[in-house]
């Protein structure tokens, strides 16, 4: 039993390129340092900020906005000036940024600077999304972006627990460390991929004459909708969710970083074998139909009574089964839409409605809490969850159409 789960990962994990493995060396280095976007809001909501949650919300809504903006420019840029060059640049000015935010006390230009903050940041991702594709094969395609995952959760894991630990003693440490880590794996990418900085897609014979537009591609629209509904209610975890347990739940920020770290320990240890059992038995848009529903699940029993570390953890054990049942086939299913002519304006697209969800998720939803309260939140949160569950379904459908391509 033992040797033929062993014999099941490395399966799994075999037959990706050297630049997928160092993509993803590199990513897991930078996400190790990720601890201030899980603790902004109760850095915000603390003793020394004082601001109140709207306020807070506030600042999480113009870091999506300053995503989605990135995000439009660094898959335009990508395609022009090579998606090497964009990784190193937004990975260097991006930590040099993060330094820079954690020595600002005035509310106004904490707005500005984490606005600026997150169009450096985001940009990067469509561009790593062009290099992961770049480098991988159709049929490694959907693990090497789940490698890209793991190493983005096992970096999460790392950084949130030693950011709780951090964030106990001094929150400003945080905005250091993440900022060191940026610039440590952009000298390390512009190290390792300097011979490809001006590496830029170029056509495969076969992809040559095709050069479909996201923006008139039907079905791909309708997913992006869906996704925005997604990520409205899925980035609570990062945001309104973190101040419910330390307030109402009354657990430690030690803790809560204890839970954060959870839900990257269990990606990293279930993801890659799951996907490599999973992948091919349905269409993508079912499993992200499940995954939807188990997150919907998932935000209901923070609800529950009793103890409220168990609590705690149950939700965390659901939401993370539901990110890894639907998010890797969301990537995958954007990347099969794409060729190496429009890959930045598909990936760019994708990245936009995450920053999209996680603009305008955590504002509305703190103005919501604000004038109820976290249970009509959570209730509100998980009809969108099966709103959208609904809706991939639909698509799912739709999908089944020859004509549409899917």
């Amino acid at each position: 039993m033992i040797r033929r789960t062993l014999s099941l990962y490395k399966t799994s994990f075999t037959g990706l390129s050297p630049q997928t493995w160092l993509l993803s060396l590199i990513i897991l280095i930078n996400r190790s340092g990720t601890m201030v976007l899980p603790f902004m809001t109760l850095y915000l909501t603390g003793k020394e900020m004082n601001r109140n949650l709207s306020e807070a919300g506030t600042v999480m809504g113009l870091w999506g906005l300053g995503s989605v903006i990135g995000a439009f420019f660094g898959g335009k840029l990508s395609d022009k000036i090579g998606f090497q060059k964009v990784q190193v640049m937004t990975l260097f000015l991006g930590g040099v940024m993060f330094i820079v935010l954690g020595q600002i006390h005035s509310y106004g230009l904490i707005c500005l600077a984490t606005f600026i903050l997150s169009f450096v940041n985001e940009a990067f991702r469509p561009a790593n999304s062009s290099a992961i594709a770049h480098y991988s094969t159709a049929e490694n395609r959907t693990r090497s972006y789940s490698l890209n995952r793991l190493a983005v959760n096992l970096g999460w894991a790392v950084g949130a627990s030693l950011g709780g630990f951090i964030a106990a003693r001094s929150y400003e440490l945080l905005f250091w460390v993440d900022g060191l880590t940026n610039i440590a794996a952009a000298l390390i990418m512009y190290i390792s991929f300097k011979p490809a900085l001006n590496l830029k897609s170029k056509p495969k014979p076969e992809e040559a004459e095709v050069k479909r537009s996201a923006y008139k591609d039907r079905i791909y629209m309708a997913f992006i909708f869906l996704l925005v509904l997604f990520g409205m209610c899925f980035f609570q975890l990062f945001t309104t969710i973190p101040k419910y347990w330390r307030d109402n739940m009354h657990l430690s920020e030690q803790f809560i970083g204890f839970v954060m770290a959870l839900n990257g320990i269990l990606i990293v240890i279930l993801e890659m074998v799951l996907i490599y059992k999973l992948e091919g038995k349905r269409h993508n848009l079912v499993f992200m139909a499940i995954g939807t529903a188990i997150c919907a699940l998932s935000y209901l029993s923070l609800l529950s009574p009793g103890d409220p570390q168990m609590v705690c953890i149950l939700m965390i054990i659901l939401v993370t089964f539901g990110e890894i049942t639907a998010m890797p086939f969301m990537s995958t299913f954007m990347i099969s839409r794409t060729n190496e002519n429009n890959r930045g304006q598909y990936a760019a697209l994708f990245t936009m409605a995450w920053g999209i969800g996680q603009s305008f998720g955590p504002y509305l939803c703190s103005l919501l809490t604000e004038a109820t309260n976290f249970t009509v939140m959570f209730i509100v949160c998980s009809c969108v969850f099966l709103m959208t569950t609904f809706g991939f379904a639909r698509l799912n459908k739709a999908c089944a159409n020859p004509k549409n391509d899917c």
